[in-house]
């Protein structure tokens, strides 16, 4: 994506997971092809060819440079939206194999890094869970009896490292851990390459077709890849338009990189117990300076563009907990996909066969991700997983419906804003650098003037399902609030599930 500042990047930005990784310029055939090169798809491709399956990554981009390069990695076994939630939704035992395939995930990747000997700054680590006010709050107490609950390994602790915080109540929970993300990813790529993978880069798929007992993958360009099982890992799926959207909801979560000198706060991971909350961890850097990461802020995808105000936020709330931190280095946003009963969507794609598909990180997109890689392997190759129950795509959790509602109440206001008046009357109006919707008679126009005064004007509805498109001033890109897509100033689409271009007025 275009970014307006040269801090706008996240602090992974310089790894490139597979700079040799060329466009498909013929037609495959593969055991399994993936589409997406995240942590989710590289972990799948992964698992499948240490089995002996023959597998092609296709990425629309480069390598590794979607999602996953814009986490804060976070490696977690806690439910993100508390497990006293996910109880009420799913009952005892579901959350029991959330919390044992979120730490089986943290160990999968303990395991791999050693066994392909990736230098990935990977550590266990203890995670701490504080109230936001400083004062007892109730939800550390109810977290606690969820936790026991659930055969959780926590304990009740006093104090966190932050002004203000010495004595507060808090949880710690043990076997928690952390890592360079894009530096993991590089080393799973080579692992797939090392067992005769292959991986497409700046290849976009435009079907996703189940034919005579497989699947066919076709691209844009006119290539195929043939396969007898595909796997969608884009973010929020490409391949349909409704069965897993209507359940999820996109979010855009905010992150920023400060210096910070060795042995100012203790390794570990920290967030509190605001909505949204904020979450903080160390990065090692070189020398006697690591960096200091603090993510939060978050707001629904397409209904604020705010940044600065947000990192303004986030800036001053990790300074008055951590006076001693340098400056700012890096600030960046992602976007996480947030399911209505709090656990991805990760199995076989409602009425498929052969099509499974991974989403709904629910902000813990790397455990996610990694999961997926075990368990879809063990539904392609063995036909089951005991996973399977909680991730099911096609579950209907009768419990979330208030959430449901509310999430797919976006939509109807989307469709909304095309009789409501543009941003601006004129798109001749728009500064260089400045993105608004304007209204042309009775058609919404996405309109951007680049730096030069070359006006860019496209449709303002999504070619997902039509919803009406935001300006991103941070990412300079038009953002669909409905269910995740992105698109940059020249129309094309830059994430899922949307495919096609914005359609040029111009």
């Amino acid at each position: 994506m275009n970014v307006s500042d040269e801090r706008t990047v996240s602090l992974w930005a310089k790894i490139d997971v597979a700079p040799d990784a060329v466009p498909l310029e013929r037609n495959e055939q593969v055991d399994v092809v993936v589409v997406g090169s995240g942590i989710a798809g590289l972990s799948v491709a992964y698992e499948l060819a240490v089995a002996g399956q023959k597998v092609a990554v296709l990425d629309r981009g480069r390598i590794g440079s979607g999602m996953t390069a814009r986490t804060t990695a976070h490696l977690s076994s806690i439910c993100d939206d508390y497990f006293s939630e996910l109880i009420k939704l799913r009952g005892e035992e579901l959350a029991r194999i959330y919390y044992r395939s979120q730490s089986a995930s943290i160990d999968r990747i303990q395991s791999i890094q050693e066994t392909e000997g990736i230098a990935c700054d990977f550590r266990r680590l203890d995670g701490f869970l504080f109230p936001a006010s400083g004062r007892r709050e109730s939800v550390i107490e109810r977290e606690l009896d969820a936790a026991r609950k659930i055969d959780l390994d926590v304990e009740k602790a006093v104090g966190v490292p932050f002004v203000g915080f010495w004595d507060t109540p808090a949880l710690r929970y043990a076997n928690q851990a952390t890592f360079h993300p894009l530096k993991y990813l590089r080393g799973l790529a080579a692992g797939i390459r090392a067992r005769g993978g292959v991986l497409y880069a700046d290849t976009i798929v435009d079907k996703v077709e189940e034919i005579d007992g497989g699947v066919r993958i076709t691209t844009v360009s006119g290539f195929a890849v043939s396969a007898r099982s595909a796997v969608v890992a884009t973010n929020s799926p490409i391949n349909d338009r409704a069965a897993l959207h209507t359940k999820q909801a996109p979010y855009r979560t905010f992150a920023m990189a400060f210096e910070i000198a060795h042995d100012v706060l203790p390794d570990a991971l920290y967030w509190d117990t605001l909505d949204p909350y904020h979450y903080v961890r160390l990065q090692p850097g070189e020398g006697k300076t690591d960096f200091l990461i603090v993510g939060g802020e978050d707001h629904k995808t397409g209904q604020a563009d705010d940044a600065d105000d947000r990192f303004a936020g986030l800036a001053a709330w990790i300074k008055n907990l951590v006076p001693e931190i340098g400056i700012e280095t890096n600030r960046w946003s992602g976007q996480v996909m947030e399911s209505v009963d709090y656990a991805g969507f990760i199995g076989r794609n409602p009425g498929n066969r052969h099509v499974f598909v991974v989403t709904g990180d629910s902000g813990q997109g790397i455990t996610h991700g990694v999961g997926a890689g075990l368990l879809i392997s063990d539904l392609i190759l063995k036909g089951e997983s005991p996973w399977r129950e909680l991730y099911e795509p096609s579950r209907k959790t009768v419990r979330a419906i208030g959430d449901y509602l509310a999430e797919n109440a976006t939509a109807i206001r989307s469709f909304a804003e095309y009789i409501t008046p543009g941003e601006m009357d004129s798109a001749d109006k728009l500064r260089p650098g400045q993105g608004a919707i304007v209204r042309e008679g009775l058609t919404k126009i996405a309109a951007f003037r680049d730096e030069d005064g070359t006006l860019h004007k496209h449709s303002a509805a999504c070619t997902h399902v039509g919803c009406h498109v935001h300006w991103n001033s941070l990412e300079r890109c038009w953002d669909c609030p409905c269910h995740g897509s992105h698109f940059a100033v020249d129309g094309t689409a830059l994430n899922g599930p949307a495919v096609s271009p914005l359609a040029s007025m111009e």
